[in-house]
């Protein structure tokens, strides 16, 4: 299978989430053009006229519930103050580049709870796994990774594994499934590590079973291939393990989480593994630019929220599957997967994308329910969208949501 079988441009056209950037115009903060005589807005049938970004934002804001995480906050500013006072009453002090007895301990807490010997902080995923992905194709003298070919390495990155590390992918599995230890067995190309996805997020967070998980830690055992997992959402799999996070880790020579998907931090990430390896990351992370001078109040924000953002997990992923089934019970939408494995899942219905994102939008600002927007797939007539029950589903019930969706499908016939 050809490494270039999805590119990025080709990608983002057909299957990005719009989160309102297809529908809504520029993102906030982009340029504005030069002033020129405003056009009249334009009205599309059954609507009074397309919504400006402003008045997304309003109702965004004004929605009691989201399907699409967590709501967005009237004062952002809250975010600072609350870190500050949380570090007040932790008696946390800051740092010079990384360097303070707090953020070590974060760092020894987080391999802990995966069943590693050590951790490091980075400021984002996509050095942390930049960084694996370049140590093991040092030290194994392989420039090669298989991947599936839905990995963030190879959609959202720019290709910076190519153009900083001169690191080669590997597309070894359909994109219809998740990876398993067959395509390893099978791959084109001789591989240095393969880089895993737990969940894989455009598969509406589907998982391999945990006997196929063991026989691919197996096979790359074997066959002395590393294995490296893409957990930015591993903190949602355990429910469907149902083992502790350091047997599901167990069998892979590295995990990378992340602090602002399901945590909620402003942002960040951690990559744990061996001493050695991690040691070998943090020369890595300078390289990258990544020791910022203070890291504390990112460290801080992920540190005071993760505990009770993992114990929220279980009943999450125990509301997905009810949610899900009241949904799918509709003949006028498909949800997959199902049964639904994680919190998260996606939503197929027929239709044009943008006049669906519309329908959606006004049946928000009617129910109070912020339903998100859909995206064109490789199918003709049919659209997604990517929900997921987060702390976004607080204050409505799953009546209230089934009944927004019934809105926007009684409007959309």
């Amino acid at each position: 299978m050809s490494r270039h079988q999805f590119s990025r441009s080709e990608f983002l056209s057909l299957t990005s989430l719009l989160a309102g950037s297809a529908l809504w115009g520029a993102p906030a903060g982009a340029a504005a053009p030069a002033p020129t005589k405003a056009p009249a807005r334009k009205e599309m049938k059954g609507f009074p006229a397309e919504p400006s970004r402003a008045e997304v934002e309003e109702v965004r804001r004004a929605c009691r519930g989201s399907l699409t995480g967590v709501l967005a906050a009237d004062d952002p500013g809250a975010e600072l103050i609350a870190v500050g006072e949380w570090m007040r009453r932790q008696g946390v002090t800051g740092d010079f580049y990384g360097n303070s007895e707090f953020i070590d301990g974060f760092e020894k807490k987080v391999a802990g709870m995966l069943g590693f010997e050590a951790g490091c902080y980075m400021p984002t995923g996509t050095m942390a796994q930049l960084i694996a992905l370049r140590s093991y194709a040092d030290a194994l003298k392989n420039r090669n990774f298989g991947v599936h070919p839905s990995s963030h390495h190879v959609l959202h990155e720019d290709s910076a594994h190519v153009v900083l590390h001169g690191l080669h992918d590997v597309i070894v599995s359909p994109w219809t499934r998740p990876l398993l230890a067959r395509d390893v067995l099978e791959s084109p190309e001789p591989l240095g590590v393969v880089s895993v996805e737990l969940p894989v997020r455009w598969l509406g967070g589907q998982l391999q079973t945990w006997e196929q998980l063991e026989e691919l830690k197996k096979t790359c055992r074997e066959k002395g291939v590393k294995l490296h997992m893409d957990g930015a959402r591993l903190w949602e799999c355990q429910p469907f393990y149902n083992r502790p996070f350091p047997e599901i880790c167990q069998g892979f020579d590295s995990v990378y989480v992340s602090f602002y998907k399901r945590v909620g931090a402003l942002g960040g990430a951690m990559l744990v593994g061996g001493r050695d390896f991690i040691r070998e990351a943090r020369i890595w992370r300078h390289r990258h630019g990544g020791n910022l001078f203070h890291l504390t109040p990112y460290v801080a924000s992920a540190a005071m929220r993760l505990d009770a953002a993992v114990a929220r997990v279980p009943a999450q992923v125990k509301r997905a599957k009810a949610l899900t089934e009241a949904l799918a019970a509709d003949t006028r939408l498909t949800v997959l997967p199902r049964p639904v494995q994680t919190n998260m899942f996606r939503v197929f219905v027929r239709g044009d994308a943008k006049t669906l994102s519309l329908r959606a939008f006004y049946a928000a600002r009617d129910t109070g329910v912020w339903l998100g927007g859909f995206s064109p797939t490789r199918v003709p007539g049919v659209v997604e969208t990517e929900l997921q029950v987060s702390e976004g589903l607080d204050n409505v019930s799953d009546a209230d949501v089934v009944r927004a969706y019934r809105r926007f499908l009684d409007e959309a016939a």
